[in-house]
């Protein structure tokens, strides 16, 4: 796609990956901008069925490049957001996102299920990029940490929004004040990965791969419905869940998985 972000789809998987393996995917205002054009070219590709997103070289994505701390501190904000007092005022999606927050949340918008493949460090906006994944899976020794704290800063690349629905309450609050490293096993303990694993892309494609065989309207009304309960309350949550299941039964994909697996044949979905 260009210097910062490749995208090879094939039978509906979007294989994408950070290729600034030079600077370990650290993000400059061209990753940044790269990451959101993806996002959104992805959420209107036809045929779509699921993403990886994974990192090239030693690192899944070392965090904010360091030229734009040295920006940072002469008075100027990374990420192209201008100054702090403007991170406010900034331009933002109809999701709520500043551009930064939308490199993270652009994942979650995608209506599809998005596999991050994490390995070597994901160290602070590369955690918040992680979390921004429906599912992650990582390397035992993969390093991540909530990192702005060293930098004197909070995560505000939608970190504390994406985590919210992870972890308690007390561990976010730990991880942000302290910027800890911790490695894949701490995270598959705290509810911050999904899967502990020697080779994650290549598991992540597997199971990208499993998810494009399934129905793709319900696969994409599941991931609606999980979207919602991160923020809706229990009576919209069940009244959309009855909505999507009507618009589902009798479809024409929900009756070909009836009757393939009736017929036990492998069921060919319509997109």
């Amino acid at each position: 796609m260009n210097d910062r972000v490749t995208v090879d789809i094939q039978d509906g998987v979007a294989d994408v990956r950070l290729v600034r393996a030079d600077k370990m995917n650290a993000l400059d205002n061209a990753m940044f901008a790269a990451l959101v054009e993806t996002g959104e070219r992805l959420k209107t590709e036809a045929g779509l069925r699921a993403v990886v997103l994974s990192g090239e070289g030693r690192a899944f994505c070392a965090g904010l490049d360091m030229g734009n701390f040295q920006q940072m501190a002469s008075g100027e904000r990374a990420g192209g957001q201008g100054t702090t007092g403007s991170l406010v005022t900034a331009d933002r999606t109809p999701g709520g996102s500043n551009r930064a927050q939308q490199a993270c949340m652009v994942w979650r918008e995608i209506p599809v299920p998005v596999v991050g493949a994490i390995h070597g460090v994901a160290f602070g906006g590369g955690f918040q990029l992680a979390l921004g994944c429906d599912l992650r899976f990582v390397t035992p020794d993969v390093r991540l940490a909530v990192l702005e704290i060293k930098w004197g800063l909070i995560p505000d690349m939608a970190g504390i929004a994406l985590m919210r629905g992870l972890v308690r309450d007390d561990v976010a609050r730990e991880l942000t004040w302290t910027g800890r490293i911790f490695n894949g096993e701490e995270a598959l303990a705290m509810g911050l990965a999904t899967r502990v694993c020697a080779d994650p892309r290549a598991e992540a494609l597997a199971l990208a791969r499993e998810i494009a065989g399934k129905n793709p309207n319900a696969i994409r009304a599941g991931k609606r419905l999980i979207n919602l309960m991160a923020e809706a309350d229990q009576r919209t949550i069940l009244l959309e869940e009855s909505r999507e299941q009507t618009a589902l039964i009798g479809s024409a994909n929900q009756v070909e998985a009836v009757t393939a697996n009736l017929q036990k044949r492998t069921p060919s979905f319509a997109d």
